[in-house]
């Protein structure tokens, strides 16, 4: 039987490689490592790729902006299934090298952020050589036949592990600003049948709002509070063409199938330019089911149409 195929920010040894194995054995399925985001995605809208995994939001930076842009633009995306890994790094250099000799340190952008604070304090002075990936970088600097000035770097912040699997010297371990800091990473494919909610999930949304004027973003938050669904996250993206005016991207914490999210749902179709639905799936954050306030669950909404129907057919008693 073929294996699905899962296209991946690589080489192997990245975070997005640790996030695709917490989902799916290796020996279920085929890794295919991309160059970054954008061509992991562009995978799946080809069909080269069956599924994608990609990271999308981190607890020191916020969402991962290539991420969120790829997926609100091109040919519908969804998201199925979500994990949170932890994230910390070490400082990796070729075989003697000391930290004295460091001036320029090769990283993912979002890696960089993680660790600047640390990077300012221990090693003051140092420059940031953006790099597609960590390991990517890894793969450059042990390659004895370049010379750190035709790479462009002395040193890479790198996964735990990686280093060392490519013959490097680990400098120094744990290095990250915050010690819990996490990454949040999301299984990708084209659309499918939703599956049944949990009783603990998430639906990603992208809204524009109708037009920009004072009141907007009130009233769209208002669809989501008048029917108890909690955001987890809200982040304004700029729209490409139109200078002066954004999107959203949402995480609502409520699964599609249920009545207040598709109540929701309907009310931001009635009032929002556009809205693009990224999937409903079952919450990696969540602690629990979602806890629900008097008035919205399915019966409640359920009772309430039935009401307005009998009203219609002069049937319904005060």
């Amino acid at each position: 039987m073929t294996k699905p195929r899962y296209a991946y920010l690589g080489p192997e040894g990245t975070f997005t490689g640790a996030a695709l194995r917490a989902m799916v054995s290796p020996e279920e399925a085929d890794c295919l490592p991309q160059v970054d985001v954008l061509t992991a995605l562009g995978a799946v809208r080809s069909g080269a790729a069956d599924y994608a995994v990609v990271a999308i939001e981190n607890t020191v930076e916020g969402g991962v902006t290539a991420t969120l842009d790829a997926l609100a633009e091109g040919a519908p995306l969804v998201i199925l299934g979500e994990t949170v890994i932890p994230i910390e790094f070490e400082l990796v250099a070729r075989p003697g090298t000391t930290t004295a000799d460091i001036a320029l340190i090769a990283t993912h952008p979002h890696g960089w952020a993680q660790c600047r604070r640390w990077l300012n304090a221990n090693l003051p002075g140092v420059a940031h050589v953006p790099a597609s990936s960590n390991t990517s970088a890894l793969a450059a600097l042990a390659d004895s036949s370049q010379s750190l000035a035709s790479i462009g770097y002395d040193a890479v912040l790198a996964p735990p592990g990686a280093g060392a699997a490519y013959g490097l010297t680990v400098l120094t371990r744990g290095i990250a600003d915050n010690a819990r800091a996490m990454t949040r990473f999301v299984k990708v494919g084209r659309p499918e049948a939703v599956p049944a909610p949990t009783g603990a999930d998430k639906t990603t949304l992208v809204v524009h709002l109708p037009e920009d004027r004072s009141g907007s973003l009130l009233e769209m938050l208002e669809q989501f509070a008048a029917r108890g669904i909690n955001l987890s996250r809200i982040e304004s993206r700029p729209i490409g063409d139109r200078p002066g005016q954004y999107s959203f991207s949402i995480d609502a914490m409520a699964h599609v199938a249920e009545e207040r999210m598709a109540e929701a749902l309907i009310g931001l179709k009635r009032t929002s330019r556009l809205v693009i639905f990224l999937g409903s799936y079952p919450s990696a954050t969540a602690s629990g089911p979602t806890p629900l306030a008097d008035g919205t669950l399915d019966d409640d909404f359920r009772s309430a149409r039935a009401w307005v129907e009998e009203l219609r057919k002069g049937e319904s008693a005060p």
